[in-house]
């Protein structure tokens, strides 16, 4: 029942981590279950953020579709003014981005000799995989066999990365293409948040594990370079992996920690505390020290509400790690903090990269993992759409006394 229901929770929340090998232990009937549970989950998710993030709720009446119309950036915002019509366009996108990844790797697998069946099946079940960010494999030794092969490894980072950007930054991109001063900020901060994370995760973890005998020591210069640019890509929410991730050092344990806290674009199919949150609080602390009393970012102005969402979310977010963490350690102390924390915070990410504690752990670690999931998955949108929605007017103000803060 234990194992049933984590990999239940870990498939409708998109996270990856399993107790049991996925090709040696599930049947095919069960390996359909995961994969419409990966698929359902991501999309409901998906659709879920993406209404909360573009506003469209009949109930916010005007205001809430010019919020929308403020995020789409576009006067074709108008037509996304019916929930129905953003649901059409918000499957639609998903279904073919995942349709053009499944057609870039059935044919690889066809090459390196599998059957027409089995290759459109583990196409279709990678595409699925790595566009909803989790990281299942349906073979028994994971990626490794295909560790070099950018046919394969190449579809599989383009999903993961297109499917953490998120609906809304999809859909500004395929609006207005590459014109960025059509962008609005939520897209300009996504991509630059998303593209700083990912150079500087390549570069730390090249740096970190470059000689380690254990990962790829052994590799030469091109395949290293592919094996941290995977990395870094599957660390903010991907979940796949070509190294065994208890090889690894410890400083690259704290950059994947890190990484995978921080998680991809809202109203994605990632994970995290979301890239936004990490740029508004940045712009925060920034304004701060330079004296100013507003947080600013390509020409717009941060609200104070934004700013305490975000504060909220981390709070949230670390809590949730923290107490989860807590647990496991008082199950079961041999698993060690720096593996358990590990596990806590790829569970909260929804990331599915793992050191073996979720198969390690009795039955009642694998339900405070599981309770993590779902908390993590939606959590955070949960908390985020509460707070932006919820307004009230006070009509006076208290005298203001500032507490001594650091």
């Amino acid at each position: 029942m234990h194992d049933a229901l984590f990999t239940a929770v870990s498939a409708v929340c998109v996270t990856g981590l399993t107790t049991v090998s996925t090709a040696v232990h599930w049947s095919f009937a069960g390996q359909l279950v995961m994969l419409i549970g990966t698929f359902m989950g991501g999309l409901g998710i998906l659709t879920l953020a993406s209404i909360f993030s573009l506003a469209v709720s009949r109930k916010l009446g005007v205001r809430g579709k010019l919020m929308a119309q403020n995020s789409m950036n576009t006067n074709a915002a108008s037509a996304l003014g019916e929930v129905g019509s953003l649901l059409r366009i918000v499957i639609l996108t998903a279904v073919s981005l995942q349709a053009l990844i499944a057609a870039l790797l059935i044919p690889r697998f066809i090459l390196l000799g599998e059957d027409f069946l089995s290759a459109i099946w583990h196409g279709v079940f990678y595409a699925v995989s790595a566009f909803n960010n989790a990281g299942f494999t349906p073979h028994s030794d994971g990626l490794v066999p295909y560790e070099t092969d950018l046919w394969i490894l190449g579809p599989l980072m383009l999903g993961v990365f297109l499917g953490s950007l998120g609906f809304p930054v999809i859909m500004v991109l395929l609006a207005h293409r590459f014109n960025v001063k059509k962008w609005n900020l939520h897209t300009k901060l996504t991509i630059l948040v998303t593209l700083i994370l990912l150079v500087a995760g390549t570069a730390l973890w090249l740096l970190v594990e470059w000689n380690n005998p254990r990962t790829i020591g052994s590799l030469n210069s091109g395949d290293k370079f592919i094996h941290g640019l995977f990395a870094s890509v599957m660390t903010r929410s991907g979940g796949f992996n070509l190294v065994d991730q208890n090889d690894i050092g410890q400083v690259t344990v704290l950059v994947t920690d890190a990484l995978m806290f921080a998680g991809g674009g809202s109203a994605s199919t990632a994970g995290g505390i979301k890239v936004t949150t990490i740029a508004v609080m940045f712009l925060a602390i920034m304004a701060e020290v330079r004296g100013e009393r507003d947080a600013k970012a390509f020409g717009r102005r941060i609200p104070e509400g934004t700013m305490r969402v975000a504060v909220s979310v981390v709070a949230m977010g670390a809590t949730l790690v923290m107490v989860a963490t807590g647990l496991l350690l008082a199950i079961d102390e041999q698993v060690g903090f720096s593996r358990a924390l590990f596990e806590s915070i790829s569970a909260f990410g929804t990331v599915g990269l793992s050191m073996g504690v979720s198969a390690e752990m009795p039955p009642a670690g694998k339900y405070v993992l599981s309770a993590l999931m779902f908390a993590g998955r939606i959590g955070s949108i949960t908390l985020a759409s509460a707070l932006t929605m919820r307004h009230r007017d006070t009509l006076f103000s208290l005298p203001e006394e500032r507490p001594i803060i650091g």
